[in-house]
């Protein structure tokens, strides 16, 4: 029996629901505007959570992955792009803009991240934030990853971390069952440390307004895990 990647969407988003400390930091940004944009969305969940509350503006959820945007169709209301971030094109149209789930390190590049920030900058208004968690190098959270394998039902996700260079760590994910290996998928994510990023961010217009080492708004330390920001566009 194989493991579809609509099965994986599935899988995704039973194992991360839309709840916990990272939405109620989010969820507050996304109520208090109209037209949010929702870069690097998946299956959509921070979206779809916030048309379950009645929030009633206009809502653009853009992602890469055709699977998890096929999952996320199942919401009508919410308009759902298939793109990456670089190639977006809207020009003063959103009130906001997120990337959660550490979605931001999915830039590996100098000129994925450039395009990708220029992009969603010119998407934002005046006056417009973009808010995005990326993990804190510091904490070197990939060297737990292999040690880091769980099973759901009668199935073992494991990790396997092969190399780490220029604060670029390349992985691959397994999915199993009965000790056979149904799905195997690599990826790169890059660690950046604060003061690189807040670089990119300048270079592409934005003002950081606001940075914490937690999602209840606390400073970046060495103990922390993530580094948290809110950008602004200028008025």
């Amino acid at each position: 029996m194989t493991f579809t990647d609509a099965d994986n969407a599935a899988l995704y988003d039973r194992l991360n629901p839309w709840k916990g400390a990272d939405a109620d930091f989010y969820d507050p940004l996304v109520d208090e505007v109209r037209d949010v944009l929702d870069v690097g969305c998946g299956t959509g969940q921070m979206l779809i959570s916030a048309r379950e509350r009645g929030h009633t503006g206009r809502f653009v959820g853009v992602d890469p992955d055709e699977p998890s945007l096929d999952r996320a169709r199942g919401r009508t209301d919410v308009e759902w792009v298939l793109a990456k971030a670089e190639d977006m094109s809207w020009e003063a149209e959103f009130d906001l803009a997120v990337m959660s789930s550490n979605a931001f390190q999915c830039f590996v590049t100098d000129d994925d991240l450039r395009k990708s920030l220029r992009a969603i900058r010119s998407a934002l208004r005046p006056g417009g934030r973009f808010a995005f968690d990326t993990r804190y190098p510091a904490a070197r959270e990939w060297e737990q990853w292999p040690l880091s394998d769980f099973e759901v039902d009668d199935l073992t996700i494991g990790y396997d971390v092969e190399s780490v260079q220029d604060g670029v760590v390349t992985f691959t994910e397994s999915t199993s069952r009965d000790g056979r290996v149904l799905r195997c998928d690599r990826a790169s994510l890059r660690f950046l440390e604060v003061e690189e990023l807040n670089g990119f961010l300048a270079e592409a217009g934005f003002v950081v307004e606001g940075q914490f080492g937690d999602w209840k708004r606390g400073p970046v330390t060495a103990l922390s895990r993530s580094i948290v920001t809110v950008a602004a566009t200028p008025s």
